[in-house]
């Protein structure tokens, strides 16, 4: 995280904006303390495309035995 007086901030504006956009926080300062913070918005996040992932799912093969089955079994064989 940078930190930049007032002064500069307003001299190297886009420079600043650059960072920020890159993931990068700045905090401005005002005789020498903190005043504001420049952060990177959040991007939205993709839909999740519903009838994509079940068709993958759909291509997967089904376990012969439930999860619970498979655990005791891990846990049993593997125990020491």
């Amino acid at each position: 995280m940078n930190a930049v007086s007032l002064a500069d901030a307003k001299a190297r504006l886009s420079a600043l904006v650059d960072a920020a956009e890159a993931g990068e926080s700045v905090v401005i300062l005002r005789h020498g303390k903190p005043a504001a913070r420049l952060v990177p918005i959040e991007k939205p996040k993709k839909p999740l495309d519903v009838a994509r992932l079940r068709a993958h799912q759909a291509t997967m093969p089904m376990q012969d035995e439930d999860g619970g089955e498979f655990m005791r079994r891990f846990r049993d064989e593997e125990r020491y």
